[in-house]
C-alpha cells in the first residue's frame, strides 16, 4: 500500500511539473514578405548599388532554454536576384557572376548558435554559393516574439555579413571598392 500511495503521489508530480522546455520549430514567412535578403556592394567607389533575392525559404528552430540548439535552414534561388535594373540583373545571372543555370541555388545551413546576450547572437554555418562551400559567421540581433493576431505564434532576428566575392569564385573585376558584399537579412518565422 506505502508503495502504490508513493507511485501515485510521484505520478502526479511528473504529470503536474510543467513541461520541460523545447525547441520550437518556424517555417520563415517569404508569403507574406516578411522576411527579406538584401544585398549591397559598393559602385566604382562613389555609391552603393542595392538589391535582394525575392525567392527564398528556410525554417529555423529556436530553444530559449538552449539558444546554442538553434537551427537554420535556407535555400535562396539565385535567378530571383532584382537590382531594380532588368539588364544589370541579366548580367549578374550570368557567367561573370551567379551562373544561375549552372549553380540555381544557395544554400545555408547553421552548424551553431552563440548568443552574446539576450539581444545579440552569432548564427555559424556553411554557404554555399555559385558552387562554392564555405564556413561564415552572421551577426545576428533578436527583434522579437509572441502571439499573432492570428493565433499563431511568430519570432524575428535579423541578421549582416560581407562576403569577399573572390571566395566564392566570382571574379569579375568591379574596381578595388567591389570586392565585397554585404548581406542584410530580415527573418520572421511562424511556429509550427
Amino acid at each position: 500500500m506505502k508503495y502504490k500511495l508513493l507511485g501515485g503521489i510521484a505520478l502526479t508530480i511528473v504529470f503536474s511539473v510543467p513541461s520541460l522546455s523545447a525547441a520550437a520549430d518556424y517555417v520563415i514567412d517569404t508569403e507574406k514578405s516578411h522576411a527579406f535578403i538584401h544585398f549591397r556592394i559598393k559602385h566604382l567607389g562613389y555609391s552603393w548599388l542595392l538589391g535582394r533575392f525575392n525567392d527564398f525559404d528556410g525554417t529555423f528552430s529556436y530553444d530559449e532554454a538552449n539558444p546554442a540548439a538553434s537551427k537554420v535552414e535556407v535555400t535562396i534561388k539565385t535567378a530571383s536576384i532584382d537590382s531594380n535594373h532588368a539588364e544589370r540583373d541579366k548580367h549578374l545571372r550570368g557567367k561573370e557572376f551567379l551562373e544561375v543555370d549552372k549553380f540555381p541555388q544557395a544554400t545555408f545551413v547553421s552548424t551553431g548558435f552563440t548568443e552574446n546576450d539576450d539581444k545579440t547572437a552569432v548564427l555559424t554555418g556553411n554557404l554555399t554559393l555559385h558552387g562554392v562551400s564555405r564556413p561564415v559567421s552572421i551577426a545576428v540581433k533578436h527583434i522579437g516574439h509572441g502571439p499573432d493576431p492570428w493565433g499563431g505564434k511568430r519570432r524575428g532576428f535579423e541578421g549582416t555579413i560581407s562576403l569577399k566575392l573572390a571566395d566564392y569564385n566570382i571574379d569579375f573585376d568591379l574596381g578595388p571598392a567591389a570586392r565585397e558584399v554585404e548581406l542584410f537579412l530580415s527573418v520572421e518565422g511562424i511556429e509550427q
